[in-house]
């Protein structure tokens, strides 16, 4: 489990976070929304400890983050994938070398490791065939041409599948995603939509989304948490956000749907 516990943080004289509380269970799904501005990627910055709190604590599988020494605290993002806005991919990198990255920088460098979890990941992402079928003709065609392609020759919805299959790289616990579906059209919103709960539901991981379409959350969410002023102002079930009384939420859902 992920707990937030009275999580404060300002930036100069602004401030962004101001008690957070929030309990995220292993093996679900919470959303986070809320309008532009109101915390929710610090908060998800708090977490991985790219941020520290000004007071608070962050506790991932009881673990006390801000405490964790270097080498404690590299292992403990071992065990959190993060899907950036926009995939985040290097440009001069193949697919191959994107997806890997992580491994290669912690100093994995046999090559037969880094080709069998970069042929898992993308199979996992619907980018190849089953990962079962390895090794036959059809799959190693598919993987021959995929792998060896830059971002630029990529569609947006292929850019994102391939930022989510570098997350899932050493079998995380948690995977996070900020705004999975910023920029893309409808039809592949959907698609990475089924994506995140398809992996949800096949890997049991626990998925953190910071999204605002509603349509996504409705979609995939077993919990949600809207933040406002730094505050956490709703937490339930996708089913009690959309009945619920609490009218700045009610105005929120208005303008997001």
């Amino acid at each position: 489990m992920i707990q937030l516990k009275n999580i404060h943080k300002s930036f100069g004289e602004k401030n962004v976070l101001n008690g957070i509380d929030l309990n995220i269970p292993n093996g679900q799904t919470m959303c986070i929304i809320g309008k532009s501005g109101c915390g929710k990627s610090v908060l998800l910055k708090h977490i991985v400890r790219l941020l520290e709190p000004d007071s608070g604590i962050v506790l991932v599988d009881g673990k006390d983050m801000s405490v964790l020494k270097r080498e404690d605290l590299f292992e403990m993002r071992r065990s959190i994938g993060y899907v950036f806005q926009g995939a985040a991919l290097f440009d001069s990198m193949t697919v191959f070398e994107n997806v890997v990255v992580g491994l290669f920088e912690h100093g994995e460098k046999d090559n037969s490791i880094l080709d069998g979890e970069a042929r898992r990941v993308l199979a996992a992402v619907g980018l190849l065939p089953d990962i079962s079928e390895s090794g036959t003709p059809a799959f190693e065609r598919e993987y021959g041409i995929l792998r060896n392609k830059k971002p630029s020759d990529l569609s947006g919805g292929m850019r994102k599948r391939v930022g989510v299959a570098r997350a899932l790289v050493g079998s995380p616990t948690y995977v996070f995603y900020d705004e999975p579906t910023t920029g893309l059209d409808p039809v592949t919103s959907e698609q990475i939509d089924n994506l995140i709960a398809d992996l949800a539901s096949k890997l049991n991981v626990t998925s953190l989304v910071i999204t605002h379409d509603m349509f996504s959350v409705f979609k995939i969410a077993d919990r949600v948490a809207m933040l406002e002023y730094g505050k956490v102002r709703f937490e339930g079930t996708a089913e009690e956000l959309q009945t619920t009384s609490d009218e700045s939420v009610k105005e929120f859902l208005e303008r997001y749907m």
